[in-house]
């Protein structure tokens, strides 16, 4: 039953807990897109092996559902056979918006991938460490430093045999 005049609200309790969505739960990048050169080790390690940037923000982001050598090996297949490997990598920029409420900013992922491929994986690698990830262990030691147990994977498929 809802209250129906404003003195029946006096008594009840305030309301609590985290917002979900909208403007207001979004937080910004903490550096900018062009902010690679602040870390030239990983700026170096971007521009002339992107598959291994990649695949470390691909097992942080998918919660170790794939691993750094698959994401990295695909992308790596991607680039060299088709050169359109932007394509695989945007998605993991989204999936990371999504997950910290980060803003598609400068423009949509797809077109920071295209235009600024290095630049993007740089930027996504610095906000996976400035949310307390170090892209270089993997999950299940982050999940383990965490506090959590490490990620639990399903058993694999079993058949009877005799």
């Amino acid at each position: 039953m809802y209250p129906s005049k404003p003195s029946e609200l006096a008594g009840a309790a305030p309301v609590t807990g985290i917002p979900v969505g909208g403007p207001a739960a979004a937080s910004q990048w903490s550096s900018g897109l062009f902010d690679c050169f602040d870390d030239c080790g990983l700026c170096c390690l971007t521009c002339w092996c992107p598959c291994i940037t990649f695949g470390r923000v691909a097992e942080i982001v998918d919660g170790g559902a794939t691993s750094c050598g698959t994401a990295g090996a695909l992308y790596a297949l991607l680039a060299y056979f088709t050169g359109c490997q932007w394509i695989y990598s945007c998605t993991y920029r989204a999936k990371m918006r999504a997950q910290f409420g980060l803003p598609d900013t400068p423009c949509c992922d797809c077109c920071v991938h295209f235009c600024c491929e290095t630049c993007a994986l740089c930027q996504q690698y610095k906000e996976l460490k400035a949310r307390g990830f170090d892209p270089v262990i993997g999950w299940d030691l982050n999940a383990a430093q965490r506090g959590g147990a490490a990620a639990m994977y399903p058993p694999p498929a079993q058949g009877m045999g005799r």
